[in-house]
């Protein structure tokens, strides 16, 4: 088997004849999601699937998330913006993909509040030009193909303590323009199984936790707070609600979606996790205090309750029973559990976390 380590070789199946091994692009492989998604694919299928990430590498994607699987022969990466429209095409014909998986996105609500044109720029423009490259490429020849677009339960809106959780057919509400750009681009994504026939498939998942998630979110700025012995910021009086789902759970779920569900469907992926943020919070000091060896309760006198986000919705819920039952998956990871070995991975990986601070890991991606 060739050698296939970094964006230097540009080996697509018409140059090693390998036509027993399918491509398979993966946008934003380098983020939280996107590695973890990337490192299952690139282990579980070692002779099946060469897997190309494509990530731009913007604040949120890190090289380093891949370091265990980036000499690995059936994995490569390659450095580009998915706003770049010629750079899409010559990728396609490059590697003549025949599966995506579409992660590739702005994805932070407060950044979103703050410069909402960069949102419209990458999760819409940016997944209409992928959707477009996709289809030049396979150019209706769309047996065994599939484009998966992995999207968000926040595209639903907001539901209060007693509504029914989100299912695949609840009317679209977002109220953030993070919310509004991935909305747009489901839609968009639909819309070219509808009008041109391409073998979509569409997910929309809870909260995500775990591992190398960017220090920026909820949890890793918990878990700092805690470390550094600062105020940690919850916002309004804690009580909105949401589903938390483990990494791993999700990775499986997308491999079972892209591979066993039905082309032009959409699926759920929750967490059965709904947790108020103030109890996650009290959770994290608790687990946290114990890891560190503090006196316990003593974290939760940290908690400082800071004006509440705009447009915040109060609660997130999955009905998951569709993924459920026609692939058989349920998540696996309890969130105590999954909760304390994200608290111990943080505590164990301060180096990664400083290369963050520094901004050193920007310097290591890998260019073209």
């Amino acid at each position: 088997m060739e050698v296939f380590r970094t964006s230097k070789r540009r080996l697509g199946r018409r140059e090693t004849g390998r036509r027993d091994v399918k491509n398979i692009l993966v946008t934003g492989g380098a983020g939280f999601i996107g590695s973890h998604l990337v490192r299952r694919l690139v282990k579980e299928y070692t002779n099946r699937y060469r897997i190309v990430n494509l990530d731009c590498l913007t604040y949120a994607g890190n090289p380093e998330n891949l370091k265990d699987v980036e000499t690995a022969s059936n994995y490569a990466f390659r450095r580009g913006n998915i706003c770049h429209r010629d750079f899409l095409k010559s990728l396609f014909q490059e590697y003549q993909f025949d599966g995506v998986f579409h992660l590739a996105a702005e994805s932070h609500v407060d950044r979103s509040i703050e410069s909402p044109a960069v949102f419209v720029e990458t999760n819409i423009l940016g997944t209409v030009n992928l959707l477009d490259a996709a289809r030049e490429c396979w150019q209706e020849n769309f047996a065994d193909k599939c484009f998966c677009h992995i999207s968000t339960d926040e595209v639903f809106g907001s539901l209060t303590e007693t509504d029914p959780a989100f299912h695949e057919t609840t009317p679209y509400s977002p109220r953030s323009p993070y919310a509004a750009s991935k909305a747009s681009a489901d839609h968009m994504v639909r819309s070219y199984f509808h009008t041109y026939g391409l073998p979509i498939k569409l997910t929309n998942c809870s909260n995500n936790y775990g591992s190398h998630q960017f220090p920026e979110k909820l949890i890793p700025v918990v878990i700092s707070k805690i470390q550094q012995k600062e105020p940690i910021p919850v916002y309004g009086d804690g009580r909105n609600i949401r589903d938390w789902l483990h990494v791993s759970d999700h990775a499986r779920a997308l491999d079972l979606v892209f591979h066993k569900g039905k082309v032009g469907e959409s699926y759920n992926i929750g967490g059965d996790a709904e947790v108020r943020n103030i109890d996650l919070v009290t959770t994290l000091c608790d687990v946290a205090d114990e890891l560190l060896g503090r006196q316990s309760g003593s974290s939760r006198e940290l908690i400082s309750f800071v004006r509440d986000r705009p447009g915040h919705d109060h609660r997130y819920a999955i009905n998951f029973q569709k993924i459920r039952d026609e692939l058989d998956w349920k998540p696996k990871v309890q969130l105590v559990s999954g909760l304390r070995a994200t608290v111990q991975w943080y505590l164990n990986n301060q180096q990664w976390i400083e290369d963050i601070r520094s901004g050193t890991y920007q310097k290591r991606g890998t260019t073209v």
